[in-house]
This record gives C-alpha cells, structure tokens and sequence, in this order.
C-alpha cells in the first residue's frame, strides 16, 4: 500500500528582530517649487486606513527648499488626514536630486523607524523610492492597486498588475521594515480636506555640501503641457478599443466626446496602432483614471486595461460579445456594435443637452 504524500505545509515568516519595535505609516508629500502632486492627498486617505488598521499614527514627510511652503504643505497634509509631519528644509533640497532626497528620506526612516513608507508612483517617486529601498534592504512593491493590512502579522498586502497586466499578485515584505510601496495618481481616492484638522510639525535638520553630490541642476524649465491631454483628472472620458475595427471608426470616440466635453481614450492597441497619442492610453501600462462618467466603446475589459479604470463612478460598456469581461463591473452594458452604438448615442445627447441649453 503506498503512502500517501504529505501536503506542502507554509512556512511562517517571522519578522527580523531589528524591526519589532518599527511604527507608523509614513507617506512622502511630493512637491515642486512649493506646489504639491495630488497623489500624496491620494496616498494620505490611503494611509489614513492603513493607520487606524493599525493603531498609529499618520505621518506626511515633506522635503523641500526654505520658502517653498513647507509649513503650509505640513498644514494641507493635516487636512488630508495626517495626524504629524516631518519637515526637512535645506537649500540643497530646492529641487529633486536622487542622492540628497535618498539621504534626507533614509536618515530620516533610521532614525524615526516607520514601518510603513508610501510614496507616488511618479517620476520622481519612483526614482526615489527605488533608491531608498536599496539604500535600506528593504522590499519595494511598484504600481500598487490595493493595500491592505493583516492585523495579526501587520504586513502589508501589496496588490499589483503582473504578466503585462494578466495576473494581479499579492506581495508581502514579510521580514524587513518598513514595508514599502508606491502608487499611481488615481488609482486611490482623493479624501475631502477637513479644514479643522491640526498637526504636530517636527521639524528635523538636514546636512549634506554640496560639492559631494554629482548632479547640478543649471536650469529649471517648466513642462508646457498646455495642449496635451490630461486624462487622469478628467471628469468624463469616451474610450476606444480593437472593437472598433480601423482608425476612421476611432472618429466616432472624437466625436462623442465633443458633444460631452470629455476627454479621448484608448486601449493598448489602439496606441499601438498608432490611431491614438501615448498620453491618451488608459491602463496598467497608461494611464489612470477616476472620472465621473467613463464610455468604453469596443474594449474587451482585460485586467490590463481595467486597473486603469475601474475606479470611475460610472462604467458604459458598448461591445458585440455579451460574454465580454467588461460588463462584469460595468455598470450599464450595451451589446452592440460600437462603430453604430456611438453614432446614436452622439445624436442623442446633442438633442439632449440642447433642450437643455433652451430650457435654460
């Protein structure tokens, strides 16, 4: 009689003992030339959760310039649900260098231990991030869509997109501290500003000559993004997809979206077939999105394309296939043809809103 193999059994981890005694949620405030990026509101509402599950405090770091509104950023991250902020201001720290911000961030996590550290999945933040991490031997998950606390282990489970966006895989920085993570613009909600909330700012010296880092900054040049489109902060979108069949048909996305006043999407391979820019692609390899009102024409739904977008308080999906996986978490479905579907729908709305208009 032969014997039966034994199951796999899983093997707890446990946290290094250096790290035991690591608290708090930290979340860094990006900001240039004293204006701040609104993923870091975004990741304080987040970080807010991550914190009451928890039991501790909600830290904003802010690094910046003198002049540059450090105290008043301090402030906003209160309002955003901070309960304290550190402040680092330096001359040096006027404008983003990886090795002065990875040192003030890395000296500043030695010496205070957080055991969470959040940061934005921008250009900037996922320069620093990388570098901090590996400064500190610690685990760094990119491109977050959900973070969640286990309250037994206090990991924290950091959901992401994987296999070109197939797959979504849950990641855990079992025995180092802090556990790091970054997130796109738009993929968390922003939280409504309390202007009655109040913090501590501590305010942590910084040192470093200038003559001992590489880079110089010779000239700082705003990017003119004014013709540009600027999908994530859009409150309508019509998107487009394969559905569509040729890039005349894309034609009719434009065209809806005028008569609405939205903006243009599209898929990845629309881009790729070169019928629409790279700043209009929604998706884990686009943008995100969390408009009001969101019309995807002849988009099939993949997971790739829908953490990109299914934060949208309203979902539209016209496709021919009932089956299609979009009309899972849509929430009005139109089986149909697109390249018909949008010609009627653009018709009805001119009508529409111009009764309106009358009427008013």
């Amino acid at each position: 009689m032969s014997e039966q193999p034994k199951k796999p059994t899983k093997k707890k981890v446990e946290l290094d003992p250096r790290f035991v005694d690591y608290r708090h949620v930290w979340v860094c405030i990006e900001s240039e030339r004293g204006v701040v990026h609104p993923v870091s509101w975004e990741l304080l509402g987040e970080g807010r959760k991550l914190a009451d599950a928890l039991g501790v405090e909600l830290y904003g770091v802010v690094i910046c310039g003198p002049g540059e509104r450090g105290k008043e950023i301090c402030g906003e991250a209160f309002q955003h649900g901070a309960d304290k902020a550190y402040l680092l201001q330096h001359e040096i720290l006027r404008d983003y260098r990886n090795e002065p911000y990875t040192k003030a961030l890395t000296d500043l996590v030695n010496s205070y231990q957080p055991e969470i550290l959040m940061l934005g999945a921008t250009t900037l933040g996922r320069d620093l991030a990388g570098s901090v991490a590996t400064t500190l031997g610690t685990g760094l998950v990119a491109d977050c869509t959900e973070l969640v606390i286990d309250t037994e282990t206090r990991n924290l489970a950091s959901t992401r997109p994987t296999f070109g966006g197939s797959l979504l895989c849950t990641i855990l920085t079992q025995r180092h501290r802090p556990q790091m993570a970054t997130v796109r613009p738009r993929v968390m909600a922003m939280p409504e500003p309390d202007a009655s909330r109040s913090g501590e700012i501590i305010e942590v010296p910084f040192s470093m000559i200038e003559t001992d880092i590489i880079t110089k900054v010779l000239e700082f040049i705003p990017d003119d993004t004014r013709d540009k489109p600027n999908l994530p902060f859009a409150d309508i979108i019509v998107a487009g997809g394969r559905g569509l069949r040729n890039q005349e048909n894309f034609q009719l996305v434009w065209d809806l979206a005028k008569v609405l006043g939205a903006e243009v999407g599209a898929s990845r391979p629309i881009v790729q077939a070169g019928w629409a820019e790279l700043d209009r692609q929604v998706g884990q390899s686009g943008k995100t999105v969390r408009p009001k009102l969101y019309i995807a024409a002849g988009i099939s739904g993949a997971i790739q394309h829908r953490v990109g977008m299914d934060g949208a308080d309203v979902i539209i999906a016209i496709n021919t296939d009932p089956n299609a996986p979009i009309f899972d978490f849509a929430h009005y479905g139109i089986v149909g043809n697109a390249i018909t579907v949008l010609p009627a729908l653009t018709e009805a709305f001119k009508a529409r809103l111009g009764q309106l208009k009358k009427a008013g």
